[in-house]
């Protein structure tokens, strides 16, 4: 009995960890080999610790790189101050209605992501309702547009990850107690002040699960760059794919795709530590 205890958990994690060596660590292994490569497809590839990749990624394509953080960091927060009201509406205001308002936020998930996208680009085509609206209110210039600039983008990015900032945000929220809030009111604070005092840091996890479910994809996206951008938007998840699929490069490719997930560990690291992730998780 004893035996089957200490063994019962690595017996239950066995399957999970088989699932991440198989499709993560060993894919991870090769492309980390084939970053080391030179060669093309031509005459072949050989491994011979070509660091140079690396050096010429972070040279050639960092205004590629700063962008993707710049586009995904203002997603990121435009996603927080959009889906924080709404998660707290539905966890907390919804009343019967819930499943419905959720039901609602996944509702883009039935549609493919690039049709998602390609929606956008309808919505903000330069004869369409928001840029003639723009125009008449005199924001946007007779001859401006909304397509192929960085607002268009950012837009993109923020509409097709929102749900991923809103369910964190609302399960943190309607686990929350209520009656902590009844006891901040009776205390004498008043609404905005049990909204700082108790509700924010109690959702803080949320937002941390949030912010990271919403950064981490969107500073490799590349579709919205391509739909609704021009080459002057482009994030460095295009010059991956152009990369991999178009020039058929693969050892900077892998390289750029290295650089990329070691840029945003760092960036997660930071903001987990000025988060303190370990006191609200403990």
């Amino acid at each position: 009995m004893s035996l089957r205890r200490r063994t019962a958990p690595y017996l239950l994690l066995a399957p999970g960890l088989a699932w991440l060596a198989l499709f993560f660590v060993v894919p991870m292994y090769y492309l980390l080999n084939t970053s080391l490569q030179t060669g093309s497809l031509d005459v072949g590839y050989t491994f011979n610790w070509a660091w140079h990749n690396y050096k010429d990624a972070l040279t050639l394509y960092q205004d590629q790189f700063l962008r993707s953080i710049e586009y995904a960091g203002i997603a990121t927060l435009l996603a927080l101050v959009i889906a924080y009201p709404l998660a707290y509406w539905i966890a907390l205001r919804s009343g019967r209605y819930r499943n419905l308002f959720l039901m609602m936020v996944v509702a883009p998930f039935f549609v493919t992501y690039l049709i998602r996208t390609l929606a956008w680009e309808t919505i903000l085509s330069d004869n369409g309702f928001v840029v003639n609206t723009l125009q008449s209110l005199g924001i946007l210039s007779s001859d401006g547009r909304l397509l192929a600039t960085s607002t268009a983008v950012i837009a993109g990015i923020t509409y097709n990850f929102l749900p991923f900032m809103v369910l964190p945000l609302y399960v943190s929220l309607e686990q929350m107690d209520a009656r902590l809030i009844e006891a901040a009111q009776d205390l004498y604070a008043s609404k905005f002040k049990a909204f700082l005092r108790v509700t924010l840091p109690l959702s803080l996890p949320g937002v941390f699960a949030g912010t990271l479910l919403t950064f981490i994809p969107a500073a490799g996206d590349f579709i919205n760059a391509q739909l609704l951008g021009s080459p002057k938007q482009y994030m460095i998840g295009n010059v991956i794919q152009s990369k991999f699929l178009a020039i058929t490069d693969y050892p900077a490719a892998a390289a750029l795709s290295f650089t990329l997930m070691a840029a945003i560990l760092v960036l997660v690291v930071i903001y987990a530590r000025l988060l303190g992730t370990e006191r609200l998780t403990g």
